[in-house]
């Protein structure tokens, strides 16, 4: 092997990344990870326009990060593989273990330690099979028929507030939704606990979950 061929190999690993490098590129990833999705929903998930959501998608399609289907005069984005979402999550693992600035944020949005459940996944798994808690998964609803855990119900942020009567009267709730980043939970647990209802959250999302060798589940 030439010295050439080898920064040639260097170079070829470096395009991932460079491509992951942004925030907003990560974060447009881990909104993938939940699923397909089309650039508009992208830019306003994210809080950037098409133009530059755009310019984002095409900057990871080149590194072979993510791919497209068209559907008309929509552009849908898809990870392009099983593999990118793990990459993502490794990613954020590393950092938190190795930046203090990061651990300092992290803390901070954990400042109601209270409002994490101390279940195990096993047992939060368990005592859902029984139906001796409740977990509800926060996301959009398309999100949610993406892949989600098991015995999970879909009841999106946006419409908690106006279908709490869908949940059984004096049982635990656990919420969940993008991940450890996600503060879709935290709101969820808020109102939740404002209205009587015994809830906590966890921080994993379907990545987490996956990563951690478990089943999700889809809709029917």
């Amino acid at each position: 092997m030439t010295a050439a061929t080898k920064t040639q190999l260097y170079e070829q690993v470096a395009r991932m990344g460079k491509a992951l490098s942004s925030p907003k590129r990560l974060e447009l990833i881990e909104l993938l990870a939940q699923g397909e999705k089309a650039v508009e929903t992208l830019a306003a998930q994210t809080g950037m326009d098409v133009r530059l959501t755009s310019a984002h998608l095409r900057t990871l399609r080149e590194a072979r990060l993510v791919q497209t289907r068209r559907d008309g005069k929509h552009i849908h984005y898809r990870l392009s593989g099983d593999d990118v979402a793990p990459l993502w999550a490794k990613l954020r693992d590393v950092a938190g273990a190795h930046l203090v600035e990061l651990q300092v944020a992290l803390a901070q949005m954990a400042a109601a330690p209270d409002t994490l459940s101390p279940e195990s996944r096993a047992s939060l798994l368990a005592k859902a099979r029984r139906g001796d808690i409740v977990i509800i998964d926060v996301r959009p609803a398309t999100e949610f028929a993406a892949g989600h855990l098991p015995h999970a119900r879909s009841l999106p942020l946006a419409e908690l507030k106006k279908r709490l009567a869908e949940l059984p009267a004096g049982k635990q709730v656990v919420a969940y939704c993008r991940g450890p980043f996600c503060l879709m939970s935290d709101e969820a647990v808020r109102l939740l606990r404002r209205k009587g209802v015994v809830a906590h959250k966890i921080s994993d999302g379907v990545v987490e979950w996956q990563a951690a060798g478990l089943p999700l589940a889809e809709a029917a």
